[in-house]
C-alpha cells in the first residue's frame, strides 16, 4: 500500500534497512543510482558519517622510514663509514676533486692518484698505462679532463742541456697558480734584508800580563787547548783561544803553574749547558784573578869566616867581610 509520499511499504522498509545496516545479500546502491524499488535513489545528507572526508584523520597509513619520520636516525641504507684515524701513509684530498660533478670516474681517482705520489713521480701516458689496466686512450683522455678543469698544468721547458722537456704541475685547488712552479728554474734573487743580521756578542775583556812574552803567551794557548779534554762543552776556537791567552798569561805570571790554571777553569763548572764557553772562561779569568805573588824574601847565605879577621860573617863564598874590604884601599 502506497503511503501519502507515494512510497511502497516495502519500498520504506528497504530504504530503512539500507540506511542502517546493509546485509551480505543486499548492497546499499551508489549515490545516484536507482534501487530495487522503482522510483527511488539514494540521496546521503552532509553529516552521513561516511560521506565527507575527515581532515584530521590521516589518509594512509605513514611510513616507518627513519630518514622521513626520524631525520637523525642512522639510515638503513648507502654507505656505512667505518674509519679509523690514520696517523701515517695517507695523503689529503679536497671533496672538490673527490666528488666532483663533471669529471669522469677515471679522471678523479687519475687525479687522486696523482696528488698522492710524492714528487718528481712520472705521470706520463706510457708510465700510467703500465701502472694500470686502463689504455693510453682512456688515460689521455683523464688527463685531459684534469687539465681542463685546472688540477694540471703542463708547461714546455728547455733542460740546461737544450732538450725541451715538459713539467706537469699538480694542483689541489684550481686556480692557485704559485710563482714558483710556473718560472724556470732559476737561482732565487737576493732580496735585502728587513734587518740586519744581529752582530756577534764580542767576549768580555780579560786580564793582561805586565810581561807578554811570547813562550808565555805559547804557554797559556797550551793550557786554553788542553780544556776540552776534561770536559767536551770547553771546545775554543782558533779566535777564542787567542782572546783569552793574554788572561791565562796574567795568571802564569803569578806564580801559578799550568796545572793550577787549569783545575781553577775546570772544577766546579755549571750542569747546564756552555752557551758561550769563551764567555764563561772570561769571566772566570776576570773575577777569580789571584792576587800578585809576594816578593821573595833575600836569600840566607852561609856563615864564612874572614879570612883577614877570622870574624864569622855570611857570604856565599868564602872570603873577608865587610870591615876587611873596606880596610883594603885604605891601606893601599
Amino acid at each position: 500500500m502506497p503511503n501519502s509520499a507515494g512510497f511502497g511499504t516495502g519500498c520504506l522498509l528497504y530504504a530503512q534497512r539500507e540506511q542502517h545496516h546493509t546485509t551480505a545479500d543486499m548492497r546499499r546502491p551508489s549515490p545516484g543510482l536507482a534501487s530495487q524499488c522503482e522510483g527511488l535513489t539514494t540521496e546521503e545528507e552532509e553529516d552521513f558519517p561516511m560521506g565527507s572526508e575527515n581532515p584530521s584523520a590521516p589518509s594512509r597509513a605513514q611510513s616507518r622510514i627513519p630518514g622521513k619520520n626520524h631525520p637523525h636516525a642512522r639510515p638503513n641504507s648507502g654507505v656505512v663509514h667505518d674509519n679509523v684515524r690514520l696517523t701515517e701513509n695517507f695523503t689529503v684530498i679536497g671533496n672538490d676533486l673527490a666528488q666532483h660533478q663533471e669529471l669522469s670516474l677515471l679522471a678523479i681517482g687519475l687525479g687522486c692518484y696523482i696528488q698522492s705520489v710524492r714528487p718528481g713521480t712520472a705521470i706520463d701516458i706510457k708510465t700510467l698505462a703500465a701502472r694500470f689496466p686502463e689504455g693510453p686512450t682512456r688515460i689521455a683522455a683523464a688527463l685531459r679532463e684534469l687539465e681542463t678543469h685546472g688540477y694540471l698544468r703542463r708547461a714546455r721547458l728547455r733542460a740546461p742541456t737544450g732538450r725541451i722537456i715538459t713539467r706537469t704541475v699538480s694542483s689541489n685547488r684550481p686556480g692557485h697558480r704559485p710563482a714558483s712552479t710556473d718560472t724556470p728554474s732559476r737561482p732565487a734573487r737576493r732580496t735585502a734584508p728587513d734587518k740586519p743580521p744581529p752582530r756577534k756578542r764580542l767576549l768580555p775583556p780579560v786580564p793582561q800580563p805586565s810581561y807578554p812574552s811570547p813562550t808565555l803567551l805559547q804557554t797559556a794557548v797550551g793550557v786554553l787547548a788542553v780544556l776540552r779534554r776534561h770536559d767536551p762543552r770547553l771546545l775554543l776556537s782558533a779566535t777564542d783561544a787567542e782572546h783569552l791567552a793574554p788572561g791565562v798569561a796574567a795568571w802564569l805570571e803569578r806564580d801559578l803553574t799550568p796545572t793550577a790554571v787549569r783545575h781553577a777553569l775546570t772544577e766546579n763548572l755549571p750542569l747546564e749547558p756552555l752557551i758561550r764557553p769563551a764567555a764563561f772562561l772570561a769571566h772566570r779569568l776576570t773575577a777569580q784573578l789571584p792576587p800578585p805573588a809576594p816578593p821573595s824574601p833575600a836569600p840566607r847565605h852561609p856563615f864564612q869566616t874572614c879570612d883577614g879577621c877570622d870574624r864569622p860573617f855570611r857570604a856565599p863564598a868564602p872570603g873577608r867581610c865587610r870591615d876587611c874590604r873596606s880596610d883594603l884601599p885604605e891601606a893601599a
